[in-house]
Parts: structure tokens; C-alpha cells; sequence
């Protein structure tokens, strides 16, 4: 087949409601916004997007793509390594690395959709089906919101794998924390493992003391206990406590990541393709957390997550959460559904195996 060029790169920003007041332990939202990139080789158009600010926008339509038009369609590391250098003055974490990300991601499913191929199959498929765990359980949700939501995912989809927030109010009411923690227990049984995620609103000690008092609960999995800089006090809390400790969702390089798995911070490693350079740079973490005889669980997208949680052979698991499978199934054919407890990206489907639904997202769209 020829190799055709790159020929246009755009992007839309949708900013979409929650479906109710979300919050975790150091952060409230009503709304989250979502920038979609599609870029055009041919007769072939790849998507990508982001969970971030309305700035990255103008910077793919920009910086990048000045860098990314009028190169081969095919060679997607070339282009992300354009990328990567093109944003040397503005820096790659934040905004730039979002729009990066949201770009490599759109390179990708173009490339697989010119090839005719799913993108897990140009990959290098390690498995066909992906763990995913319910995550959500919001601070702001009362008991009833909080039980329906467990048991929808438990009982309904059949997940054995849930999460929910914790660290109300940057640590305040920790009482709180724990009552939320048995209630989760008591709705989801013995048969499943709980997860909770602070979001880095304790502090050391208090992350340890609060895992304490729920030692009866039989916690899998401690996620940002303090702030992911604290490498550190990730590993003093590491060391404490019987769950695994994980934190990396705001990695952009891989030497942030190298950082954490050094300092031995983690039990799992955490990397998100929509932020930490897309899925060149996700596969690419996934060798790094391997090289520390580590696992890698992707954070949140997860329909960004697919096809590359497939291709990695220590990938733990993925987040199924709330906030973004509801976006995703609003704005997207070609959804996937959990089934005990795995998503199965599409064999016949090309790319990623989504097509983006413009006129049912028109009314969100913000720029």
C-alpha cells in the first residue's frame, strides 16, 4: 500500500455535565470537558482526545500541528518525537503534554485504520480481553447513590473489582472515609476486592492511621494516599500498610515514571495515555514499570486505554470510571461493556474501533 501524508489536523472542545455533583478528596466538578483531535491521510480520518483544559486546542491545531502535517501517515513515532521537541519553550507537562497525547493517540487509529487492523492487532496483542475495575464512589454521593453504583457494577456488570474516593476535604473528616469504606464492603461482599483513592488529600501518617482502622476491610488497593510528587511518602506509607500502594496518573515522561518505580514509591504502576504523551509513550512506561518488575494499571479513558491495555504483557488492569464511560458512551458508536469483568476490544472493527457521533455532541461543544 502507498503511504500517504499527513494532510489536515483539527480539534473541537465538548464540555458535558456530570450526571450528579462529583468530588474527591481534593477536588470538585460539575462538568468535564473533553478535546477531540481527528486528523486526515487520504481517504482515512483518525480520532483522538483528551480529559483536559479548552487550551489544548489551539495548541494541536498549532505548534503540533505544523510539526505532524505533510508527514508519513504510517510513521507514528516520527511524529511523536516532532511533537515531543516542538514544545521544548512551552514544556511538555500540562497543557502540552494533553494535547500531545490527545494528537499520538488520533496518529495511531489512523495508522490502524489504514492498515485495515484493529489497533490491539498492530500492536502486538498480549490478550484479548482487558480487567477493568469500577471506579467512581464520589464523596459527594450519599449512601444510596454510593450502594446503587456498587451494586450496578458488582451486580450488574458482574465487575469483582471496585473503587471508590476517600480523604474528604484534603484529609478532614476521615470518620467519614471509613464509614464510606465498611458500607462498601458491606454492599459488595467478601467476593470483592475493594480499591479506595484519596487523590493525595492526606498526609503520611494519617494515610497509615486511616488504612489501620480499616484493617477489618480488607483494602487491595491504596491509590494516591499522599500527593504522587511524594515519592517518599509513598514508599513510607508503601511500607506500612498491606494494600498496594499506586500513584502515577500525572506522569508525562519517562522519567517521571523511572523516578517512581526508583524510589520504589509503588506496588502498580499508574499511567494515563491522555496525558502522558498517548500511546507511544504509554507502551513505553508499561517497559519501564516491566524493567522493575512491575504491573501497569491505566487510569481512567478507558475506551483510550483498549487496545494498548491488550498489548502489554504486565498490564494489571484499567479504570473503568464513571465520569468518562458515560461521555464516552454519549459521544461515541462502538462502546465497550464490561463482561465479568473485562472489556474485549473488536476484532473486525479498524483503529480503535469508535466513530465519534458530531451531531449528538454538537450541543456540548464549546469551541
Amino acid at each position: 500500500m502507498t503511504d500517504p501524508a499527513i494532510e489536515s489536523v483539527e480539534a473541537a472542545v465538548y464540555t458535558v455535565p456530570t450526571d450528579a455533583p462529583e468530588a474527591d478528596g481534593t477536588l470538585s466538578w460539575d462538568a468535564t470537558t473533553l478535546v477531540l483531535t481527528r486528523v486526515q491521510a487520504g481517504e482515512e480520518q483518525g480520532i483522538g482526545w483528551t480529559y483536559g483544559s479548552p487550551a489544548c486546542a489551539p495548541v494541536i491545531t498549532g505548534m503540533l500541528a505544523e510539526v505532524v502535517r505533510g508527514r508519513p501517515a504510517l510513521d507514528v513515532p516520527g511524529s511523536h518525537q516532532a511533537m515531543i521537541q516542538a514544545v521544548r519553550n512551552v514544556t511538555r507537562p500540562g497543557v502540552a503534554g494533553y494535547a500531545i497525547s490527545a494528537l499520538d493517540i488520533a496518529l495511531w487509529d489512523l495508522k490502524a485504520k489504514l492498515l485495515g487492523l484493529p489497533l490491539y492487532r498492530l500492536l502486538g496483542a498480549a490478550r484479548d480481553r482487558v480487567p477493568v475495575y469500577g471506579s467512581g464512589g464520589f464523596t459527594t454521593y450519599g449512601e444510596n447513590q454510593l450502594r446503587d453504583q456498587l451494586t450496578g457494577w458488582v451486580d450488574g456488570q458482574d465487575i469483582p473489582r471496585v473503587k471508590i474516593k476517600i480523604g474528604e476535604s484534603w484529609g478532614a473528616d476521615p470518620a467519614r472515609d471509613l464509614d464510606r469504606m465498611r458500607q462498601a464492603r458491606a454492599v459488595i461482599g467478601d467476593g470483592t476486592e475493594l480499591f479506595v483513592d484519596a487523590n493525595g488529600g492526606y498526609g503520611r501518617k494519617q494515610a497509615i492511621r486511616v488504612m489501620d482502622a480499616a484493617a477489618d476491610l480488607d483494602v487491595r488497593w491504596l491509590e494516591e494516599p499522599v500527593s504522587s510528587d511524594d515519592l517518599e511518602g509513598l514508599r513510607e506509607i508503601r511500607d506500612a500498610v498491606t494494600a498496594d500502594v499506586t500513584a502515577g496518573e500525572y506522569g508525562w515522561d519517562l522519567y517521571y515514571f523511572r523516578r517512581m518505580c526508583e524510589a520504589g514509591a509503588v506496588d502498580c504502576l499508574q499511567a494515563d495515555v491522555s496525558r502522558c504523551g498517548g500511546i507511544t509513550e504509554w507502551l513505553r512506561v508499561a517497559a519501564v514499570a516491566a524493567s522493575y518488575g512491575l504491573q501497569i494499571s491505566g487510569h481512567c479513558a478507558p475506551h483510550l486505554h483498549a487496545h494498548a491495555a491488550a498489548a502489554v504483557p504486565n498490564l494489571r488492569h484499567l479504570e473503568w470510571f464513571h465520569d468518562h464511560v458515560r461521555i464516552e458512551s454519549m459521544l461515541f458508536d462502538g462502546t465497550l461493556g464490561p463482561s465479568g469483568g473485562d472489556i474485549k476490544p473488536d476484532p473486525a472493527a479498524p483503529g480503535l474501533g469508535l466513530a465519534f457521533r458530531a451531531a449528538d455532541a454538537e450541543r456540548y461543544r464549546t469551541s
